[in-house]
């Protein structure tokens, strides 16, 4: 019998190579893994369900404010509301009446500011002003999710978010309804852009000017697509069945 020496070196040079390659591998998943620990921006939700969650920012005025929830009540939809503690303050009778009609109410801190470029007590402070003020204006007493303005954060913002027992929430559906760009341009961007465990970002301030006139044909054609609209709370409880998406 005539050994091959070349042949047999060469098997194991290619045997050793898969397992190192297989450490290495499962060295940067471990790795991996830990980078991407600790507390998240959620952007939505893992789910095969055609289930979406529809969310409105409001840090100023109340032009349109009795019209969207008008909309909301006839279609029998209940949203998230992330809304600033001085908006709160300011129209309380409102801020109740979002409240009584069943819809979720979370915080859109105190001031307008971008939690990415503060420090960890300052973003402390700012949150814990603003639950004082939109429990003051609502009587809820739990709040439980907040959306940094702007959608800026930085990893220290988050770890203070979650030390006060908040999740921070994002969006991965854009209406840029902010940016006024038409009614049909605002319930475009939305439908084209529907998945399953998606987060919608609208605005029920007084600067989006199409919001109001663009929701009651907007939720229609959502309704059409087969999806079924839950609040920010709904999603993360039960249609997150296979995770978190982080943003």
């Amino acid at each position: 019998m005539v050994i091959n020496l070349k042949k047999i070196i060469g098997q194991k040079q290619f045997v050793y190579g898969l397992i190192g390659l297989f450490i290495f591998s499962t060295a940067y998943v471990q790795v991996a893994n830990l980078v991407n620990t600790g507390p998240i921006a959620i952007a939505g939700t893992n789910t095969e369900q055609k289930v979406v969650a529809l969310t409105f920012d409001h840090s100023w005025g109340n032009k349109f404010t009795p019209s969207i929830l008008e909309t909301l009540r006839a279609n029998d939809v209940k949203a998230t509301f992330f809304i600033m503690g001085p908006w709160a303050l300011k129209y309380p009778e409102v801020a109740k009446q979002i409240a009584t009609d069943g819809h979720e109410i979370a915080s859109h801190g105190h001031k307008h500011e971008n939690y990415g470029d503060r420090t960890a007590d300052w973003v402390k402070n700012d949150i814990e002003k603003a639950e004082a003020e939109i429990k003051e204006a609502t009587g809820v007493e739990s709040v439980s999710l907040v959306r940094p303005p702007n959608g800026s954060y930085s990893k220290e913002a988050l770890s203070v978010i979650d030390s006060l027992g908040y999740k921070t929430i994002i969006w991965n559906i854009d209406s840029l309804d902010w940016k006024n760009p038409g009614r049909d341009v605002v319930i475009d961007r939305v439908v084209k852009r529907l998945k399953p465990g998606g987060i919608i970002l609208m605005h029920a301030s007084d600067t989006p000017q199409q919001t109001a006139e663009a929701l009651p044909i907007l939720l229609e054609k959502i309704k059409a697509e087969g999806y079924q609209i839950v609040t920010v709370g709904e999603l993360l409880q039960n249609y997150a069945e296979g995770g978190l998406k982080r943003h």
